[in-house]
């Protein structure tokens, strides 16, 4: 690990009067110092332990290398079922100092493992109360569960063959689309898809659509499904019920062949409280892993919490970090729960407004912000193309400000008011009473130098118990009036022309990356919900439905290609990597919002019936200005009410605070680009 050292000093250079300031205010007790003092130390022990690779615990010859961490056992052995019969004294570990247990297999005579692939194993814990405990290791790679059992099995995974990355990693994009994917509801049939499935069969939607990442949801395994990937068990796993870590690993090298970067949407921030499969009790106490006491339980998510002031744990963590990178490839992380970990409360029963005393003070937990900075270090430090993004509702000061600049060094955070500001207008407001100001001051409202992914609906809004936009939109007629051979009916109208233009708006203007939930690019009708016995264990609600947009007699397909044009127009003009925009107008009787970006004019017209001949609409730079994208074009199931061959022509006549502007035409809730052709490439 290359070690970085920041000084106070040299952070203070940086600062001015961005919020860095505060993070650094926040910093007593040398934080920084500490992070420096923890990198040096963990490097110095490294290089006496590398050749154990105890994160990776099993499959070297010739010997077999295990390793945990257990500060009150008493003993420790290794036990499975093809060696030793479940022999609970067949290969005890050797104790070493401050809670370290060891344990090295040798080979049999022949050279091959004394422990074949396949075979079950348990770590048999002697606890301090003479209690005997069976338990899956922390770092098993491999679990899986046999049959209707409800526990996981530890499984030995030394294939015969396995799969190499063959495909470099891709350059880190200029702008980030993300496909936020699950790998076991990615088929239409009633059932868990698998890591093959989505390689053969949703890959190719992906990279057709335009997006260059994918964020993979619920692959670290959790024994319950219904968690959505949230109550982990094994954090050094990949999910067994979609397949085999190969499968996954050709999985993420598949999408490095089609240029697209895979993200994976890592859970540090709490554990599954199971203890028989998971982390829970490991070694008989409530504190092996965790805070001690209440301090160490999530009472909303009925989970556990991590100490992240222990360097075992932070061990742990920061090897889990790697292995992820380095084993299959991905290309960086989305942080979930951020909020939890960065305050003592979790974020739980605040109302964040912005005030720096929100952000600052005796309630944030700064071992997890300590953590948060090792991690983004480590994954910077070995990738320096590699992402990472926060799942922050607080809006938490410098958070994606450098850490040698006395930030937390995320890449990007989750615009999270987004989704929720667009499901406020459609349960609350009629179309005539959106406000413009309010809408635009949502998209906009991001702190300066911290970049944003922006997003309209992610799998929240898709989760029973809410609704995804087009539900929203359409409701129960979803079921009856989506074909083409139909007329549209008023719901439905409005449903298909909302929805184009909420998401464009929120790609355009919302932040410096975008997000689209898997199926939502097509309005997939319906909720989420994950088999379990509140609906019969039923799998109809836990799947997407991608042959509604393959059939040319439904309406799905039009929102599908409008989403697939407008990726590949900010491909070609680079919109979220452009500064942003400048909001020249926000009209609210007119519910018209126009703005500029990359060279592009974007003009909105929220009203629901009324349209506008000869509307006048500022620019900075004049020129021939042409329609690239119209979301009233026929294939998007629009009213074909432009003329595309028309081009439109600046004037020397000021408006709104800008030098020129044009006369254009725009119907009634239609979204519109324009590209100046004057202007070089």
């Amino acid at each position: 690990m290359k070690v970085v050292s920041i000084h106070f000093p040299e952070v203070m250079n940086h600062l001015g009067s961005t919020d860095v300031l505060m993070v650094v205010c926040t910093a007593k007790n040398g934080l920084l110092e500490q992070k420096e003092f923890f990198l040096l130390e963990t490097s110095k022990e490294g290089k006496t332990r590398r050749k154990r690779r105890r994160e990776t615990l099993i499959g070297f010859l010739p010997h077999i290398p295990c390793a945990e961490t257990e500060p009150t056992t008493q003993t420790c052995v290794l036990a499975g079922n093809q060696t030793d019969d479940w022999n609970p004294f067949a290969y005890p570990y050797k104790k070493l100092d401050y809670g370290k247990w060891e344990l090295y297999i040798p080979p049999k005579k022949n050279k091959s493992l004394l422990i074949p692939h396949g075979s079950k194993l348990k770590v048999v814990i002697r606890s301090k109360s003479g209690e005997i405990l069976y338990r899956i290791s922390p770092w098993a790679k491999y679990v899986a569960r046999e049959g209707d059992n409800v526990t996981y099995d530890w499984i030995h995974w030394d294939p015969e063959h396995t799969y190499k990355l063959k495909h470099s990693r891709p350059k880190k994009p200029r702008s980030l689309r993300i496909y936020e994917s699950h790998v076991g509801i990615s088929s239409y049939e009633g059932k868990v898809a698998s890591y093959k499935h989505f390689t053969c069969n949703v890959l190719p939607r992906i990279k057709d659509l335009g997006y260059n990442c994918i964020q993979l949801m619920a692959i670290m395994e959790h024994a319950y499904y219904a968690s959505f990937g949230y109550q982990i068990t094994s954090f050094f796993a990949a999910s067994s019920r979609y397949g085999t870590p190969e499968e996954l690993k050709e999985l993420v090298d598949t999408a490095h062949s089609m240029d697209i970067i895979v993200l994976l949407d890592v859970v540090h921030s709490h554990a599954s409280k199971n203890s028989e499969d998971g982390l829970n009790m490991f070694d008989g106490t409530d504190s092996c892993y965790f805070h001690s006491g209440p301090r160490g339980n999530h009472d909303l998510w009925d989970s556990r919490l991590f100490a992240y002031s222990s360097w075992e744990v932070l061990r742990f963590l920061l090897s889990n970090i790697r292995w992820w990178l380095e084993e299959y490839g991905f290309d960086g992380f989305r942080f979930d729960g951020v909020t939890s970990m960065l305050y003592h409360h979790h974020g739980m029963g605040q109302g964040f407004s912005g005030d720096y005393h929100e952000y600052f003070g005796l309630h944030v937990d700064e071992d997890a912000l300590i953590y948060l900075m090792l991690a983004n270090h480590l994954v910077h430090t070995l990738y320096p193309d590699a992402i990472t993004v926060a799942e922050d509702v607080s809006g938490m000061p410098a958070l994606c400000s450098p850490i040698s600049q006395g930030g937390c060094g995320f890449d990007y955070r989750l615009a999270m008011a987004i989704p929720d500001k667009w499901i406020q207008l459609l349960k609350e407001f009629k179309d005539e009473d959106w406000n413009m100001g309010n809408i635009v001051h949502t998209l906009t409202n991001r702190r300066y130098l911290e970049k944003c992914i922006a997003y309209a609906e992610s799998h929240d809004q898709a989760l029973v118990g809410d609704k995804t936009l087009a539900f929203w939109l359409m409701d129960a007629e979803m079921y009856t009036n989506m074909s083409v051979l139909t007329p549209f009916t008023p719901v439905i109208d409005r449903g298909i022309q909302l929805h184009k233009m909420i998401r464009l708006i929120t790609h355009a203007l919302g932040g410096e990356g975008y997000l689209n939930f898997m199926g939502n690019e097509f309005g997939h009708p319906e909720w989420l919900d994950f088999p379990r016995k509140g609906n019969n264990e039923s799998y109809h609600y836990a799947r997407r439905q991608f042959h509604l947009t393959d059939d040319d007699l439904l309406r799905y397909k039009f929102l599908n290609n409008f989403d697939r044009d407008m990726n590949k127009l900010e491909e070609r003009y680079g919109w979220l990597s452009a500064p942003q925009a400048y909001v020249s107008e926000k009209h609210e009787d007119n519910k018209v919002i126009a703005f500029e970006r990359a060279g592009l004019l974007f003009i909105f017209n929220f009203h629901p019936s009324k349209s506008y001949t000869d509307y006048r609409v500022g620019t900075k730079v004049p020129g021939k200005f042409k329609i690239v994208l119209d979301s009233d074009a026929p294939e998007y199931g629009g009213h074909q009410r432009l003329d595309h061959k028309t081009d439109f022509f600046s004037e020397a006549f000021g408006h709104n605070g800008l030098p020129n502007s044009l006369l254009v035409y725009i119907p009634s809730r239609v979204a519109l680009i324009l590209h100046n052709v004057d202007l070089p490439n």
